[in-house]
């Protein structure tokens, strides 16, 4: 949900673990166009209104699964910046505590009855490229044991120009929000129970990370997640954010221990790594 900028822009950078910056970009050097060349229009962005189009709710809390609206066949949107992006367009992440300002912030995402206390969590700042070529600055909260490696796949990912649309908290807002099956957030801990389970899932340890999810929806028998993200079921597309085996987002997770939803036989989780295997 877009409309969370204001709640966002209050929060400040924490300080931590801090990384050593990637090296600066080099330089291109392009040649100049003549005068009767047209104009560069730039990159097409998709046309579609995020979060505005609520769908049906099914018996069983979700949405009705729809299929993929033209504008979102191809989805390019640009980042909306929460948070500064770094100055020098280098690769950068902290590692802090889950302050009190960062608590208020998360809302209903966790509550003294969730499996894991907010002692054990920590507040991670990360720089990513987004699918609009530029260079942002998102946030994670994930358990504390694993944040060091959690930065380590992101630098990975930002090494090899790896895009990600946008990366911040859930919140309250977006537990109580509609469903309009459009999202394509990054993030990691939601105190919730496994899809169609009573347990906890991971997320709710703070032990998973959901990448691009409508590029690399979840899927089990009927269901959908996103539910208007049914054409990335086709998994021979090679759109730029799609998962596939094998490729720099499942070996940088694979790296550090973690498992991927998308080699799973009983359901298909392409957006979901893990630490626990579930």
């Amino acid at each position: 949900m877009r409309a969370l900028a204001a709640a966002v822009a209050a929060a400040v950078l924490l300080a931590g673990c801090s990384d050593t910056p990637e090296p600066a970009p080099a330089p291109t050097t392009a040649g100049t166009p003549s005068s009767s060349a047209p104009a560069d229009p730039g990159p097409r962005y998709s046309a579609w209104e995020l979060g505005v189009h609520a769908l049906p709710r099914t018996a069983d809390g979700f949405g009705e699964v729809l299929p993929t609206p033209k504008a979102l066949r191809v989805r390019r949107f640009r980042t909306t910046d929460l948070l500064p992006p770094p100055a020098d367009g280098r690769f950068h992440a902290t590692v802090g505590a889950v302050t009190p300002a960062i608590r208020t912030r998360m809302g209903a995402t966790w509550s003294p009855a969730c499996p894991v206390a907010l002692a054990y969590l920590a507040y991670l700042n990360l720089t990513f490229r987004g699918f609009d070529g530029g260079v942002h600055t998102g946030e994670l909260v994930v358990a504390a044991d694993q944040a060091d490696n959690v930065v380590s796949v992101f630098r990975t990912l930002f090494r090899a120009s790896y895009p990600i649309e946008e990366m911040r908290l859930p919140t309250t807002a977006d537990l109580e929000a509609p469903p309009t099956g459009d999202g394509n957030n990054t993030a990691g801990l939601v105190c919730r129970a496994a899809r169609g389970q009573t347990s906890w899932s991971a997320h709710a340890y703070g032990l998973a990370v959901d990448v691009n999810p409508f590029l690399n929806p979840y899927s089990k028998g009927d269901l959908v997640l996103p539910e208007r993200a049914s054409a990335y079921l086709d998994r021979t597309r090679t759109q730029p954010g799609i998962i596939h085996p094998g490729d720099v987002v499942v070996r940088a997770f694979t790296r550090i221990g973690w498992t991927w939803g998308g080699s799973w036989s009983s359901l298909k989780d392409y957006q979901h790594f893990s630490a626990t295997g579930r």
